[in-house]
Parts: C-alpha cells; structure tokens; sequence
C-alpha cells in the first residue's frame, strides 16, 4: 500500500496558509486545513479537491492554549475515523498576526497579543500535537526575512518571528532523537491578503520592494508553498534546525 503522507497547516483559510495547503495536496498529501473559528475554509477545501487530495477542516484558536489539548485529541479522532491513520507526517505552524505600528505606539495588549499568536501559540500546538508526531513528524515554523533585515514599523512582529526561528532550531536538537525535524522557511515580501492586503493591493509598495530585491519582485504566494512542499519533500529528509528564506534575494 502506497503511504500518503498527511499534514496539518493552520492559518490555511487564506494567504500563505492557503496557497502552502494546495502546493502540498499537489505533492500527495492529505491535508487537515486548520483555519480560525468563524473563518470560511470552504475555498480552501475546494482547491484541494481539484489538486485531487483529500482533506479534513478544523477550527483551531492558537491563542486559547488550554483548547489546544482537546483540539489535538479531535485531530487524532478524525485521522483514525476517516484515514484509518494514529500519525501526524507533518505540521506547518504558518498561522500568525501582524502588529505593525512606530515602536512607541506598541501597547502591552499589542504586545501579547502578537507574542500570545505567534509565539505562544506556536509553541503549545507543537507540545499538543507532539504525541501525533513522534517517529518521523517534521514541524515547519513560517518565519520571514523581516529576522534579517530591517522595515520600519516591524519591530514587534519580527522579533515575535526571530523567537520562532531560536525555538526552531532548539526543538530540532530536542525532539531529533524522536524522529521529528524542525525547520523554519522564512518569506520575503508576497502578494498576499496579510495586513489589510497592502503588499497584494498597493502597486507603489510593490514597486518599492522590487526596487530592492534580486529578483525585481515580489513573491505569488503559490512560490511560498512550493518551497514549503520541497522542505518536506523525502528528498530534503537530512534537514533540521535550518532557516531557509524564500525571498527572492529581497534587501541583500
């Protein structure tokens, strides 16, 4: 019997998230699409479909660490009762919050609540799920290339990413001897639907940031996930505790 391999990503409703779902049910994945409750997964479920996978929604609040626990035991439920499977391949922590703004206008409940997401979050989904992974899991963190170079207004959100990035590579030398890799895939600047859509829908911002890429550009989202499917890919099965961007060479 030919073994699909089956991942989780959150934040899979929309942007990165959406576009990291279809690459992978591409590459032969079955798919749990985790999106935030009251969102509407529907479109994403569609394009898994006609990527000609089989997938599974899920209504997951990162920000409710105590629900975490129980949402981990429905995933278990609904591998077992529709896949027959008590196994976790992969898990892509992509869902997360931008809070933009000059750093003396950051208040504490900005604070917590980009830290409480991003971070928090993060990190508990990986312990809750941990059980579901253990023998040969791998855990992708998305990151961005804002932990590399610096863009006004972003200080908030990219030292919230950069702890990803040190929790990363801490759990890959953690949980390496279970079987699971940890990586971190860092995304430069993408047309996309993240803060209010600004990159997707300002073409002045878009031309001032492929003024300073490599390429001339900014990414389409689909180039996010296919990297995100490669990383995964057995092929790339000897890598853990990296960070690798996805940028398009933006701020050399």
């Amino acid at each position: 019997m030919i073994h699909l391999p089956t991942a989780l990503v959150t934040g899979a409703n929309r942007g990165l998230g959406q576009s990291i779902a279809v690459s992978l049910a591409r590459n032969g994945h079955r798919v749990v699409a985790a999106h935030r409750p009251g969102s509407d997964i529907s479109e994403t479920l569609t394009l898994i479909a006609e990527a000609g996978a089989d997938s599974l929604p899920i209504a997951l609040d990162l920000t409710d660490v105590p629900a975490l626990q129980s949402a981990a035991a429905s995933v278990d439920d609904m591998l077992a009762q529709k896949w027959g499977l008590s196994h976790l391949d992969v898990l892509i922590n992509n869902a997360g919050i931008g809070v933009f703004g000059n750093f003396e206008a950051v208040t504490p409940e900005d604070f917590d609540a980009q830290l409480g997401t991003n971070l928090r979050g993060t990190f508990f989904l990986i312990q809750a799920l941990l059980p579901l992974l253990d023998g040969g899991g791998h855990v992708v963190n998305i990151s961005t290339s804002l932990t590399r170079h610096v863009s006004p207004a972003t200080g908030l959100y990219a030292a919230s990413k950069a702890a990803v990035e040190t929790l990363s590579r801490s759990l890959a030398g953690e949980l390496g001897p279970r079987g699971i890799r940890v990586n971190s895939i860092a995304p430069g600047p993408a047309a996309t639907d993240f803060n209010g859509g600004a990159m997707r829908d300002n073409a002045d911002m878009r031309s001032e940031i492929a003024s300073h890429t490599a390429l001339g550009r900014v990414a389409d989202p689909a180039e996010i996930g296919n990297a995100v499917s490669t990383l995964v890919s057995p092929e790339m099965g000897w890598v853990t505790g990296e960070r690798i961007e996805v940028s398009g060479g933006a701020f050399l």
